[in-house]
Formats: C-alpha cells, sequence, structure tokens
C-alpha cells in the first residue's frame, strides 16, 4: 500500500473538509485504536501482545498531530507509522486502503467562491458562482 499523504493527514487535523473531514480523521482514530493483529498465527485469539506492534499502533502519532495539525514531521510519523503497521497487519492494511480511498474523496478545499470582473464591457448576463449545471438563461438549446 502507498503512504497515507501527509497533505492528506495535516488538511484533516487541522479540520479541512467540514464535517466530512471531521468524521473521515474521527474514522482514523479508531482504526488506529483497533488491536493489532499479526499475520501469522503466534497468538490463538489473532491480537498481538500489547506494545507488539510494530513500531507502535500510531495512537502517539495521531494525538501528536491532532495537537499540532500543520506540523509536517508529525503527519510524516504518522504516515510512516499506518504503512508499517499496514505491512505488518493484513486486516488493517484492508481497512486503512477504504479509509484512505474514502477521505481522498473528502473535498479539503473550502467552497468559497472568489469571483470579480474588471474592466472591459458585457453586453450579456453574467452569472458568478460554483458548479453550475444546465443553466440556459432563457437561451433554447442548441439544435443537434
Amino acid at each position: 500500500m502507498d503512504p497515507v499523504s501527509m497533505g492528506l493527514l495535516t488538511a484533516l487535523a487541522g479540520g479541512a473538509g467540514g464535517e466530512l473531514g471531521r468524521q473521515a480523521w474521527a474514522g482514523l482514530g479508531e482504526l488506529v485504536r483497533r488491536p493489532f493483529r499479526r499475520g501469522d498465527a503466534a497468538a490463538p485469539d489473532g491480537i498481538a501482545p500489547e506494545g507488539s506492534a510494530p513500531e507502535g499502533s500510531g495512537e502517539a502519532e495521531l494525538a501528536r498531530l491532532a495537537r499540532e495539525p500543520g506540523d509536517a514531521a508529525a503527519a510524516r510519523a504518522l504516515s510512516v507509522v499506518l504503512s508499517r503497521r499496514a505491512a505488518a497487519d493484513a486486516e488493517f492494511e484492508e481497512r486503512l486502503r477504504r479509509w484512505d480511498e474514502a477521505a481522498r474523496r473528502v473535498s479539503l478545499t473550502g467552497g468559497d467562491v472568489h469571483n470579480s470582473i474588471s474592466g472591459g464591457t458585457f453586453s450579456a448576463p453574467v452569472i458568478q458562482g460554483r458548479d453550475f449545471t444546465g443553466t440556459t438563461l432563457g437561451t433554447p438549446p442548441a439544435d443537434d
């Protein structure tokens, strides 16, 4: 699995994406707090003994990034520990992959629209906004 994007981690930690971003960040926290499972059958229940996850579970790194959302080193540390844990735990890797795919769909850019018109002469209507579909302004549809 490719490492989780540090930009995505810092954006979500900083509150980007509104409610969906907060849900994605909470989902990562839930995933990180899940018990580490070995790739082998060394433990009868498949759950590794406390502290045996490679380089930790990621909880400390997650907490650090939550405290310092703009800290690139904290994002890098979390990305690294997530990659290591995914390499050692197939179930975690699959869950992390699904989380990553969903989190990448969260719009991390604001919905703000900044339109401006300056200079020139305009003789037609001007619409300013974002994400228009099917707008015709009374103009008949073109003949096909």
